[in-house]
C-alpha cells in the first residue's frame, strides 16, 4: 500500500485551507457581517486542535503532522511579513501632521481609552491561574492584553471602508489618519513590552544600524526604477526581519519598520493595492490556519468564552467612549463619532499578528491567545452591521440639508 508522503499531506492541508472558508463564505453569504478574511480566521480555529482536533483527533493528527505544520509555518511567516510591510508603506503620516491637533486628540483617545479598559480586564484575569505566560512579568501581561483591546487593523479597515464606499470620502480619509497614528503606537508599545534587558545591547545596536541602513536604503530607492524597487523592497524586508529577530524584538517588528521607512509614492498605488489583495488571497489563508492551530481551550471552554466576552466589552466600550469624547472636544457633526468609533473597532488582522507575537514570547498563554482571538473576530464582525445603518442615516441627513 502506498504510504502517504509529507508533500501529499501538505497539499491536503492546502485544499482544506482554501476550500473550507471559501465554501462557508459563498454558501452562507456572510459578506455583510464577516468578510472572507474573517471567515478564513474562523475556519483556521475550526480546523485547529480545539475543534477538529477534539472532534476527530485521528484525522487531525493524520493531516497536521509536525512536518506539515512546520511547512505551513514557513509560508505563514513570509505571508505575514509581506502583509505587515504593506501596512507600514501605507501609513500616511504627512496627512496626519497637516491635521495634527485633530489627529493626535482622536488617535490618542481612540487608543488610550480601550487600552485603559483592557488593562483593567487583564488585571481581573490575573486573579485566576492559566492566563499569564511563563516568561511574562505582570506589567507585560497587563499592557499586552490592554494593547490588544486598543488595536485597530488598518489593512482590514481599508477593505471594509472600500465596501462601505467611504474610503475616498473625507470621513474615510480622517479615519485612516487616526488609524495610522495608532498603528505606530501599537508597534512602539510592542517594542517596549519585548524590551529584553539581557539583549539590550543588541537592541541598541539594531536601532543604530537600522537608522544608518535606512538612510542608505532610501537614497538607493530614489535612484531605482519602480520595477527594481519591488525586488529591493523584498530583500530589505527579509534583512530587517532577520535583524529585528536577532535583536530579540521579533521579525514582525522588523517587517513593520521595513515598510514604515518606505514612501508610498515610490510604488504605483494600483499595484500596491493589487499586491495587498494577492497576498491576502494567495498566502495569508495559510497564516490564518497556522493561527487557528495555536488555539487552546484547556482552562475550560466556558472560561475562555467568558474572558473573550469581558475583553470584547472592554474593547468596544473603551473605543466608543474615547471617540465620543474626542467628538465632543472637536465639535464633530452629529452621528460622526458613532460611525468613526465603530469603524475603528476593526481588529481582525493586526491584533492577531500582535497576539501571535505575545504568544511566541510566552507573555500570554494559548488560552489567553484564544480569548483574544475570539474578541478580535467579534469586534470585527460587529463593524459593518453597526456602521452601515448609521452611514445611511448620515447620508440622508446631508442630502436633506443640501
Amino acid at each position: 500500500m502506498h504510504a502517504i508522503s509529507t508533500t501529499e499531506l501538505f497539499l491536503i492541508a492546502m485544499v482544506l485551507i482554501f476550500s473550507v472558508p471559501y465554501l462557508i463564505w459563498r454558501v452562507f453569504r456572510t459578506d455583510y457581517y464577516a468578510p472572507l478574511v474573517v471567515v478564513q480566521i474562523i475556519a483556521g480555529i475550526l480546523l485547529g486542535p480545539g475543534v477538529m482536533g477534539s472532534a476527530y483527533p485521528e484525522y487531525y493528527q493524520f493531516v497536521f503532522t509536525p512536518a506539515v505544520i512546520q511547512s505551513l509555518n514557513g509560508i505563514a511567516w513570509w505571508a505575514v511579513m509581506l502583509f505587515v510591510m504593506i501596512a507600514g508603506v501605507e501609513l500616511d503620516l504627512r496627512k496626519a501632521w497637516e491635521h495634527r491637533r485633530e489627529s493626535c486628540i482622536t488617535a490618542g483617545l481612540a487608543l488610550g481609552s480601550p487600552l485603559l479598559f483592557g488593562c483593567v480586564a487583564a488585571a481581573g484575569m490575573l486573579m485566576f491561574n492559566g492566563w499569564m505566560g511563563s516568561q511574562a512579568q505582570t506589567w507585560q501581561f497587563v499592557l499586552g492584553v490592554g494593547m490588544a483591546c486598543a488595536v485597530t487593523a488598518l489593512p482590514i479597515l481599508i477593505l471594509l471602508m472600500e465596501k462601505l464606499d467611504v474610503l475616498r470620502q473625507p470621513i474615510g480619509q480622517r479615519i485612516l489618519r487616526y488609524a495610522s497614528l495608532d498603528d505606530i503606537a501599537i508597534w512602539g508599545v510592542l517594542a517596549i513590552i519585548l524590551l529584553d534587558w539581557t539583549r539590550v545591547g543588541r537592541q541598541v545596536a539594531f536601532l543604530f544600524v537600522f537608522i544608518v541602513a535606512t538612510y542608505l536604503f532610501r537614497k538607493l530607492m530614489r535612484r531605482l526604477q519602480e520595477r527594481d524597487r519591488w525586488y529591493v523592497a523584498l530583500i530589505w524586508l527579509a534583512a530587517c526581519g532577520l535583524a529585528a529577530d536577532w535583536a530579540g524584538l521579533h521579525y514582525m517588528v522588523g517587517a513593520f519598520l521595513a515598510g514604515a521607512v518606505m514612501d508610498a509614492e515610490w510604488f504605483d498605488q494600483e499595484k500596491m493595492d493589487m499586491m495587498r489583495h494577492h497576498v491576502l488571497m494567495v498566502i495569508m489563508p495559510v497564516f490564518f490556519l497556522s493561527t487557528g492551530l495555536r488555539t487552546n481551550w484547556d482552562v475550560g471552554g466556558a472560561m475562555v468564552f467568558a474572558a473573550a466576552a469581558v475583553l470584547l466589552v472592554a474593547s468596544v466600550s473603551g473605543k466608543l467612549a474615547g471617540i465620543h469624547l474626542a467628538g465632543r472636544i472637536l465639535k464633530w457633526e452629529k452621528g460622526e463619532a458613532s460611525i468613526i468609533g465603530w469603524l475603528l473597532q476593526t481588529k481582525a488582522l493586526i491584533m492577531i499578528i500582535f497576539v501571535n507575537i505575545l504568544l511566541d514570547k510566552h507573555i500570554i498563554t494559548s488560552e489567553t491567545f484564544t480569548a483574544l482571538l475570539l474578541m478580535a473576530i467579534g469586534s470585527t464582525m460587529l463593524t459593518v452591521p453597526m456602521v452601515y445603518p448609521k452611514l445611511q442615516k448620515l447620508r440622508s441627513l446631508i442630502q436633506r440639508s443640501s
